[in-house]
């Protein structure tokens, strides 16, 4: 069995002595315990390739074809030729693909505990590569998912110019995207980059407005970076970090500015193996394995120089071999990468369980079986077991883990010392709203602060307006705009404003639509109150009249001029009073139909009495004439048929316009923005015109014959009354017209109201009230000789 070689590096990888032993300590305990491989010892050969790919690729060429490569003496040579069944490492991912590459078609398994890059999950060019550490695929979506937690969509990155840094960070826009975080800069870097290019770097992020930074680094540009950053002070910024870093406590040391205090991201889970890190610590092995290499840890270790040295710093104090290694502190004793040791344990046991499977160990193993690594990869793939500590081990189809990672938080104590808090879980395995998770803790962010960070292009465009992105510039970097009158929106950082229903209206804050008040000529309001009790008063004075009428009705005041045509023309003035109680209320189907057809009929029905009336005038006049027999031509029969004829056309017309498009209540949305109008639509504008017109020609038909019977003497005819009431209506109706036209909303119903009244009384008052003076007043009068005085003297 192999023992670890020295080698001819520039200078001693601490770390890479912890991953030696914490492989050494799961190859102990398989060849100790007899649950596993009993009867069989692994053996291994550990190589420092020093950070060179190109030495990789010769040891891994040399180890898949049996070619043992020897940098330094051995004293304890190998018992059997080199036949290399697995390979573990190395730590980063570069490295790994070009092993893979290497010895993809020799099949032999490759296990790393720390090479992350999701390029690796490609089985068609890494087919014999596995892992016991989490494919950054699910790290990029992770680190996204946390910065869109802490509401930071506006963000810079810097990652490592290998394929670590470049595919994750192409994974992390991706998702990024995805929850519309933008980026504000992506930078490369890598630690033997130019000071020019280091330079450049600095002055992006000075000139930049975010203020998260998102680091996918490797520990060695974070080591290289940090020293950069504290040279120029750049403080102030909050950093989200990989697991590449996040958890090294040797870099939260190298951060004497605290620039990187408060940061947080990614740590693989925490472990504890029992024993691991005693057996760790435990290097007296090296002592007698190799007396160079013991030299040379033990003088790095300790900065000393051993008495049988043969170093030539004359400067150091001398040691003696026998110090105590647990009270040193430095990164050899830093435990804080125990979960990646913990990896390194977990890949091991991986090829021991896959060799156990293959030999069909029970008590013993068959050693007859003849072992190649094509048949270990394939058992590797398929193999499921529980650690000591609980922990279930396997290997999807893409040769990755399970993907979990804690949260932690870089929290510096009193000492001045950084605790990594954990403060949240992140569970690939989960349904995606419950991935991330993170606990009830208090968090502490850049510059000691307890406020969460802002980071973001703009504010967010509160409720009431809507996103207009700025011009050549990212989603993330808009302008808030005011929605329009009639339009909300009711969320935050709403894209559009949505337009109310026609019903509703947008509020004063544009975040809510609410109720337009429906507007109509209703009966509580005083304009309505007041034109209704015009109309009753109206209802009660015609109702006065023709009691009067009926009391006196054998009086010659009233039995003059056909008293039968007073009794219907005051029945159609009260009519016309009543009419007007239809365009008063809400305004429904029945309502728009009576009110227009009802104010026709009772308006042609009352013209067409007074046409009668005034056709009787001239008629009675003429008729005292010598020789005339003119009133047999229109007797009462005739005047009553006049009426009915003059009232059925206008019947006629009413029928034809309900029946081709009758009036239909309406909402007017057009006239106020923030009311709506409930008025009658006409339906058939023709027919309404039709109905008004017809009114107007019999009113200018009766004025006109009314106008030429003025001159009549006075105790005989009406006429001049009739004209008068006449020229009345029709100044009323006249000037209807244009003020219906312009007045908005309900007082365009209050204008017809009054014209329907107006109308109304004037033809009461200047055809009935003279006649009620003289049976009330002047009965002396009220007698036939004075109603027959006048024109019996001028006969004479």
């Amino acid at each position: 069995m192999d023992k670890p070689l020295p080698l001819q590096c520039t200078s001693l990888n601490f770390r890479g002595f912890q991953y030696a032993q914490a492989m050494l300590f799961a190859i102990a305990e398989i060849n100790n315990s007899t649950h596993i491989l009993p009867g069989v010892s692994l053996g291994y050969k550990i190589y420092d390739v020093c950070g060179s790919i190109a030495r990789v690729v010769t040891v891994a060429l040399a180890s898949a074809t049996g070619n043992e490569l020897t940098f330094a003496p051995s004293d304890v040579p190998c018992t059997r030729p080199v036949n290399v069944q697995a390979l573990l490492g190395v730590t980063s991912s570069s490295p790994c693909m070009a092993i893979s590459t290497v010895i993809g078609p020799f099949h032999i398994p490759l296990i790393s505990h720390f090479a992350t890059c999701a390029c690796l999950s490609d089985k068609t060019k890494y087919p014999s590569f596995l892992r016991t550490i989490p494919s950054d695929y699910y790290q990029s979506r992770a680190l996204a998912q946390l910065v869109y937690y802490f509401g930071w969509t506006w963000v810079g990155a810097i990652r490592s110019n290998d394929d670590y840094g470049n595919n994750g960070m192409v994974t992390f826009t991706e998702t990024a995207q995805q929850l519309g975080i933008c980026l504000e800069y992506s930078v490369p870097f890598f630690r033997t980059d130019a000071p020019d290019k280091i330079q450049r770097i600095i002055d992006i992020i000075k000139a930049s407005t975010s203020k998260v930074i998102v680091a996918f680094l490797s520990h060695m540009d974070m080591d290289v970076l940090i020293h950069e950053l504290s040279h120029h002070n750049l403080t102030g910024y909050q950093w989200v970090g990989t697991e590449g870093w996040n958890s090294d406590s040797r870099i939260a040391a190298l951060d004497r500015h605290h620039i990187l205090d408060g940061a947080i991201g990614l740590s693989i889970p925490r472990a504890h193996v029992s024993g691991m890190r005693e057996f760790i610590l435990d290097v007296k092995a090296l002592n007698s394995s190799s007396n160079e290499l013991f030299t040379e840890f033990w003088e790095t270790l300790f900065r000393c120089k051993l008495k049988k040295s043969k170093s030539s710093a004359d400067n150091q104090t001398e040691c003696t071999g026998h110090e105590d290694v647990t009270g040193v502190q430095n990164t050899f004793t830093d435990m804080s990468l125990m979960p990646i040791f913990y990896n390194v344990y977990k890949g091991v046991y991986a090829v021991a369980y896959a060799l156990h499977n293959i030999l069909k160990c029970n008590k013993t193993c068959d050693n007859n079986v003849q072992l190649n690594p094509f048949t270990i990869l394939q058992h590797i793939r398929k193999i499921r077991f529980t650690t000591k500590e609980g922990d279930e081990v396997y290997f999807n189809e893409n040769g990755d883990p399970a993907a979990k990672y804690e949260i932690i938080n870089w929290q510096p104590s009193e000492s001045g010392i950084v605790d990594f808090v954990r403060v949240g879980l992140y569970d690939a395995s989960l349904p995606a709203e419950k991935q991330l998770n993170l606990q009830n803790k208090s968090l502490i962010w850049a510059q000691n602060s307890l406020q969460v960070p802002l980071s973001v292009c703009s504010e967010k465009c509160p409720p009431g307006t809507r996103k207009v992105l700025q011009k050549g510039k990212p989603v993330c970097c808009y302008d808030c705009l005011r929605c329009a009158e009639g339009e909300i929106s009711n969320a935050t950082d709403s894209i559009t404003c949505v337009r109310c229903h026609p019903d509703f209206w947008s509020n004063e804050r544009r975040d809510a639509c609410v109720k337009k008040e429906a507007e109509f000529l209703s009966y509580e309001e005083i304009m309505g109150a007041l034109l209704t009790a015009a109309s009753l008063f109206g209802t009660c004075m015609t109702a006065v009249v023709a009691f009067i009428f009926f009391r006196y009705r054998q009086t010659p005041v009233v039995r003059a001029n056909n008293s039968e045509l007073s009794f219907l023309l005051l029945f159609s003035l009260t009519l016309c009073f009543l009419c007007s109680l239809t365009f008063i209320g809400r305004p429904s189907e029945w309502s728009c139909m009576l009110r227009h057809t009802a104010f026709g009929i009772t308006f042609v029905l009352c013209i067409s009495c007074v046409l009668g009336k005034t056709i009787v005038v001239l008629m009675a006049f003429r008729a005292t004439l010598p020789g005339s027999n003119v009133m047999k031509w229109f007797g009462p029969a005739q005047q009553k048929l006049s009426v009915l004829g003059f009232t059925l056309v206008q019947v006629i017309i009413c029928i034809l316009w309900l029946t081709i498009s009758p009036p239909f209540p309406f909402k007017n949305f057009k006239t106020f923005k923030e009311k709506i109008i409930l008025e009658c639509a006409l339906g058939s504008a023709v027919g309404f015109w039709a109905v008004l017109g017809y009114i107007g020609l019999l009113a200018m038909l009766c004025f006109i014959l009314a106008f030429l019977a003025r001159k009549l003497p006075d105790n005989f005819n009406e006429a001049k009354f009739i004209t008068f009431s006449m020229l009345i209506f029709c100044a009323v109706w006249i000037t209807f017209i244009p003020a219906y036209v312009s007045s908005p909303g309900k007082f365009s119903v209050a204008v017809e109201i009054f014209a329907i009244l107006a109308s109304s009384f004037g033809l009461l008052i200047c055809i009935f009230i003279p006649k009620c003076y003289i049976i009330l007043l002047k009965p002396e009068k009220n007698t036939k000789k004075n109603m027959m005085g006048k024109g019996a003297t001028k006969s004479s």
